[in-house]
């Protein structure tokens, strides 16, 4: 069988994601970098890959997708390794519904309105960041109502909801207004303490 290969650029939350659930598996892979900032655009042979020049894309024997909980979801179902997913349906659902939040909800206000508005603007909107935070305790706090008792997110046993939520929150502990909103979540808190230590993790998350 083909080593798959991933499509995308290390500083992408999202290309970051699949990259996690790959060493979750135990898989070896090939990242082919593709910059979405580079100044003379994305390659013309990507489209091919992503129809809509975003990142990461995934190829294997010739079997290719786009959108990282597609990637992740068929990477943990066709790969050997220890299972990403919850066996019954409605742990699942909540899994999915994680995810699914992370994505509507967290990533802009996390990420873009937050932390890449306070670390790489000359002059930051601090508008632009208060609604980002103010979004992120939603998101923290509707976080620790549907995270199950156990270490992980999902109880027991760490699943995609973890991996995708590491990344997000990854970027907005990147400043100190972040740190400090994480640490009214203390359930949340506890969670990030446990999975920043897992091995391989902070190389992955920097």
């Amino acid at each position: 069988m083909a080593k798959p290969i991933l499509y995308g650029a290390d500083y992408s939350v999202y290309v970051r994601i699949v990259r996690l659930v790959l060493a979750e598996k135990g898989i070896d892979y090939e990242l082919v970098p593709v910059d979405v900032f580079a100044a003379e655009g994305i390659p013309g042979w990507y489209v091919e890959y992503h129809p809509f020049g975003r990142i990461p894309a995934f190829e294997h024997d010739g079997f290719r997708l786009f959108e990282t909980s597609a990637i992740a979801r068929y990477v943990d179902e066709a790969f050997d390794g220890p299972p990403l997913q919850p066996e019954k349906p409605r742990s699942r659902a909540t899994m999915n519904q994680i995810v699914g939040m992370l994505d509507a909800y967290a990533y802009r206000a996390m990420v873009w309105d937050v932390a890449v508005e306070r670390l790489e603007k000359a002059t930051p909107d601090d508008a632009l960041i208060a609604n980002g935070l103010r979004q992120a305790a939603t998101v923290l706090r509707v976080l620790t109502s549907l995270k199950a008792p156990g270490p992980w997110l999902m109880g027991d046993r760490l699943t995609l909801a973890d991996l995708h939520a590491v990344t997000i929150i990854a970027y907005l502990l990147k400043v100190a207004e972040g740190q400090n909103l994480l640490a009214e979540f203390p359930d949340i808190q506890t969670w990030w303490n446990h999975i920043a230590k897992r091995p391989g993790f902070a190389d992955r998350l920097t």
